[in-house]
């Protein structure tokens, strides 16, 4: 249960939406921390596919920025969607990495780890207070002391479920579940009643929903996964139980948030994550499914749900450290954020912002009801993905889920050797 990053991207800006970065200013040179000199100089910032959606907001934020700090001058450069963490990669190997680079935490880890990503706890301490705590800290590294960007925009969603479908299996439309006893009791329920026509879930567990549910997901020291504990296992025999009764779907091995989310418009799935932006959705092209909309919570044993965070990053080799460092905050300060959000629907990660009443007065529409409870659930929100969890990791966990699931493995056998295979990643992280 969950939005892929792909997703979220998406839902930020109807494109894939990831990195901000500045050329030309990387190589040698610069790497003090040091934010306290004068703000001036030539940067460039960098975008990710955003020119088409979004040029006048951008070049209205650079044109602020520029009248605020005269002596400075912001060349913004666009890049297209497809393969921007590669270019990265290249970009720090080559020396070319841009002043201020937008990142996932995942991004940022490797750029941390060699010393290219400006730590902002030492250069930029006084704008902490500024952020939501739990989005400060979600471009912190384990192992590492530090903070290696300024968090941007957030974003969660609830779980949305089929009020039409509940009724006819005997459940109570207006009683969704809460809690994991009762999600699994319900969706083995529906399963029942419906012959196996009909599953409530449509993917299999990440690494997030075993955050969700409460799994150690690593050492304190970042040094190892530990998510085959106990709860873990037990989290994955429940999965298995689904998956036999037909109450997980039986594609769900190979499923995208994409075919999960055709499949809840069609009614062959009973719930799925999602955001404000798939109301809209649902309206248009699944009417019928939109008069029998119900809208939950996120379910979590920890009593935090979890949220999807970018961020925007300093290199620490910049030649500008003042003039970079405050073009990162100014994009990312709660007057931009606040304005981006109405354009597009994120969540602003300063702190205070979740309280204006965009995100806190009723207009009676289901599109605000979402916007209002994600906001809601934010201030407390945590990112349950670890910063080293890579895309090589997430798939020997998927492969190894899916051989517990089609009993090739027990679920211990099975999230072993996940563990195994993660941590040897890990290693070879360095």
């Amino acid at each position: 249960m969950r939005i892929s990053r792909r997703a979220f991207a998406a839902a930020a800006a109807a494109v894939v939406l990831m990195p901000l970065s500045a050329c030309g200013s990387g190589g040698d040179g610069g790497g003090s921390t040091d934010a306290s000199g004068k703000v001036e100089g030539d940067i460039t910032f960098q975008t990710w596919n955003l020119r088409a959606n979004f040029k006048s907001y951008f070049e209205g934020v650079i044109s602020g920025f520029e009248k605020q700090y005269p002596g400075t001058h912001v060349k913004w450069i666009d890049q297209p969607a497809e393969g921007y963490a590669d270019k990265i990669s290249a970009d720090a190997a080559g020396g070319t990495l841009p002043d201020v680079v937008n990142v996932s935490p995942d991004l940022v880890a490797p750029l941390a780890k060699a010393g290219l990503a400006m730590d902002l706890d030492k250069a930029a301490a006084k704008y902490k207070s500024e952020y939501l705590p739990g989005a400060w800290a979600s471009h912190q590294i384990p192992g590492m002391t530090g903070t290696y960007a300024f968090p941007w925009y957030l974003n969660t969603g609830p779980l949305f479920y089929n009020k039409s479908l509940f009724k006819q299996a005997g459940l109570d439309a207006d009683q969704p579940p809460k809690t994991y006893d009762e999600l699994f009791a319900q969706a083995l329920q529906l399963a029942k009643k419906t012959n196996g026509k009909v599953a409530t879930l449509a993917n299999v567990p990440t690494v997030e929903d075993f955050g969700r549910y409460g799994v150690e997901l690593m050492n304190k020291a970042g040094t190892a996964f530990a998510f085959n504990d106990a709860k873990g296992i037990e989290l994955l025999t429940k999965y298995k139980e689904l998956y036999d009764a037909k109450a997980l779907d039986p594609q769900a091995l190979t499923a995208t948030p994409e075919s999960s989310g055709k499949k809840f418009l069609t009614g062959a799935v009973a719930m799925n994550p999602g955001s404000a932006l798939d109301l809209d959705n649902f309206k248009k092209q699944a009417p019928t499914l939109y008069k029998n909309i119900g809208i939950t919570d996120q379910i979590t044993s920890t009593g935090h749900v979890n949220m999807y965070v970018m961020g925007v990053m300093v290199n620490s080799k910049t030649k500008h450290t003042p003039a970079a460092v405050a073009f990162a905050h100014y994009v990312t300060d709660a007057r931009q954020q606040m304005s981006f959000a109405k354009k597009v629907a994120i969540f602003p990660s300063t702190a205070g912002s979740l309280d204006d009443p965009y995100f806190t007065k009723e207009d009676g529409t289901d599109e605000t009801r979402v916007r209002i409870a994600a906001a809601k659930s934010l201030k407390n929100a945590v990112n349950y993905t670890p910063v080293l969890f890579s895309e090589q990791m997430k798939t020997a966990l998927r492969n190894e889920v899916a051989k517990a699931l089609q009993g090739k493995e027990s679920p211990k056998t099975a999230l072993d050797n996940a563990v195994k295979q993660c941590n040897t990643l890990l290693q070879q992280q360095g």
